[in-house]
């Protein structure tokens, strides 16, 4: 099993910037695809984004599309997702969780380790 910790989350402006990081401890994780996912208050939590096991493939749900990157770093065994314009509705904990396969996912029954999340927080 993996254990991946997040890091990066914060109080930010609307229209600022953040960078997430997601480390994992305990084995690689270059043989996996890595997503995050948020969850706000009172919602379920949903995919924000995913990147295959080299990087070469992403996925974006549409709400983050064209704000948000996720990237990887398999040397360091870490897991980047930098959001920028960010908005109110932004504001959730972040989940970084690694999955099933080596390809890209974007169902939570396909991953199988999560982080305990970070708190990033938009004000208007």
């Amino acid at each position: 099993q993996v254990q991946l910790v997040e890091s990066g989350g914060r109080w930010v402006q609307a229209g600022g910037s953040l960078r997430l990081s997601c480390a994992a401890s305990g084995r690689t994780i270059s043989s996996y695809a890595m997503g995050w996912f948020r969850q706000a208050p009172g919602n379920e939590r949903e995919f924000v984004a995913a990147i295959s096991w080299r990087g070469g493939s992403t996925n974006y749900a549409d709400a983050v599309k064209g704000r948000f990157t996720i990237s990887r770093d398999n040397a360091k065994n870490t897991v980047y997702l930098q959001m920028n314009s960010l908005k109110p509705e932004d504001t959730a904990v972040y989940y970084c969780a690694a999955a099933r396969y080596a390809t890209v996912v974007a169902d939570e029954g396909d991953f199988h380790s999560w982080g305990q999340g970070t708190q990033v927080t938009v004000s208007s």
